[in-house]
């Protein structure tokens, strides 16, 4: 075994970690089930793939039909460390027969203070800091922006385009994409401003400067249309994640970052999709030389439940009174209970060098497809990559590529998601204990999926971008 193979290679609780189609995808039982989720559930939901889950574990999915499916998707960034991972399991029970629940702002317990702890001493930046847990990336979110502008005194929050940070009013409106996220939600939160995002693809001027120019527009318009001395918060994910993988032109987010520190303004990396390990290393403000005041983590962090945090300066954590911050399920134990075996895992079995072998192996086979005349970029960093398809001689968004490659894969047995502004990126986002003969016939797929779809491409319509 080479030591790539070595590098990703993990036990697993199932029998065998290879993909086995016994019914096409979906399956009878599967339909049966579908049907009864649409007599019962919203459709407000929608679905990426309507089949049902019996067992995860590994990079499997066990489908009630018996089929094993390659998860390219770990429930969005969630399950890095593998669905139900022996470690996680085990604190999980070993808590639920303590307790369950007692609210930390009502009585305290120790799994909250041991996650604070780990996410104080893991987080970028060489000062004193204070964590919050809560439940949700939103959430995450929100109080972050509280704290900014409970610290400042002020309240404009400077946002991004092709940003998402979560569902709630306060998150939908700092979110970029129009449908399906905020289509018939308004009216939205007031004071969030947009700026352009360094995308080194889509970026309109000068390709040789994209960090440049995309820091003076954002300086202009902080400068002249909203007031320095008015901005609490410039918030930034990393890697931009729902918006289709994009990675800031090299340079740009520390520029935001050294600006905001000299104009008093809370910079706030959110990290709820790409940290933790996924881009090759703990966090990826590291990539950009950032030392984010405050920093946002979920998915991940929970090993499957649900649990966030925001981590910060002391100073900027602490200027929020007694009893501002909280919540009822905030930091529950039980969650506590599996972030701290989820990062014990994550820093113990070196998960971020994981990701690193998984972007050995998959990146120069995604950079391949550039051939077929559909991919107009690929990106990405560790164990979060990404294909944008268009169409053939120019930029225009193919979003009708995207769909019909992500159901080849489907029908195949490879969950694979859809994302970006356009709708025309697939993401890929495999637990980061995948083996390697998997995750490679995962992409073997997706390349087919791919050259077919390039060979007998499906009608598109609409203007160029």
């Amino acid at each position: 075994m080479t030591a790539t193979a070595d590098a990703i290679n993990v036990a697993s609780t199932l029998p065998e970690q290879r993909r086995i189609l016994k019914t096409a995808i979906p399956g009878p039982e599967s339909v049966a089930r579908e049907a009864e989720r649409r007599a019962n559930v919203t459709d407000g939901l929608g679905v990426t793939l309507p089949i049902f889950v019996e067992q995860m574990a590994g990079g499997i999915i066990v489908d009630v039909d018996g089929n094993q499916l390659v998860d390219l998707a770990s429930g969005i960034a969630v399950t890095s460390v593998g669905s139900s991972h022996p470690r996680v399991v085990a604190a999980v029970q070993e808590q639920v027969a303590k307790f369950t629940h007692t609210c930390f702002m009502v009585t305290e317990y120790d799994g909250y203070v041991q996650v604070a702890r780990r996410l104080n001493e893991l987080t970028p930046g060489d000062f004193d800091k204070r964590t919050l847990l809560v439940s949700t990336g939103a959430e995450a979110v929100e109080n972050a922006i509280k704290i900014a502008r409970t610290y400042t005194g002020r309240q404009a929050v400077v946002t991004f385009d092709h940003a998402y940070h979560g569902r709630t009013l306060l998150t939908m409106t700092m979110t970029a994409k129009h449908a399906p996220y905020k289509r018939g939600f308004g009216p939205y939160a007031p004071e969030i401003y947009r700026v352009p995002a360094a995308d080194p693809y889509r970026w309109v001027g000068d390709e040789q400067n994209v960090a440049e120019e995309a820091f003076d527009r954002f300086a202009e318009v902080i400068t002249t249309q909203l007031g320095a001395d008015h901005v609490a918060a410039v918030i930034a994910e990393p890697v931009i994640g729902e918006g289709g993988f994009i990675v800031h032109a090299p340079g740009f987010l520390k520029r935001v970052q050294d600006f905001c520190r000299a104009n008093g303004i809370v910079f706030i990396a959110d990290e709820i999709q790409c940290g933790l390990g996924r881009t090759g290393d703990m966090f990826a403000s590291t990539f950009e030389g950032t030392e984010p005041d405050l920093i946002t983590t979920a998915k991940a962090l929970g090993g499957g439940l649900p649990i966030s945090a925001v981590t910060g300066r002391k100073e900027i954590m602490d200027s929020v009174p007694a009893g501002g911050l909280g919540g009822t399920y905030a930091g529950s134990p039980v969650a506590c209970a599996a972030a701290v075996a989820a990062l014990d895992v994550i820093v113990e079995e070196d998960l971020p060098r994981k990701a690193k072998a998984i972007e050995a192996i998959v990146l120069p086979r995604l950079q391949e497809l550039k051939s077929t005349g559909i991919v107009g970029d690929v990106r990405g960093r560790g164990a979060m990559l990404a294909l944008e398809f268009v169409r053939p001689g120019g930029k225009t968004p193919a979003p009708e590529f995207a769909g019909a490659i992500a159901k080849a894969c489907h029908d195949q047995g490879v969950l694979v998601l859809v994302c970006g502004t356009f709708g025309n990126v697939i993401r890929l986002l495999p637990p980061l204990v995948i083996g390697e003969e998997l995750l490679t016939d995962g992409v073997d797929v997706l390349a087919s999926a791919v050259r077919a779809v390039a060979a007998n491409p499906p009608s598109v319509s609409g203007k160029s971008r």
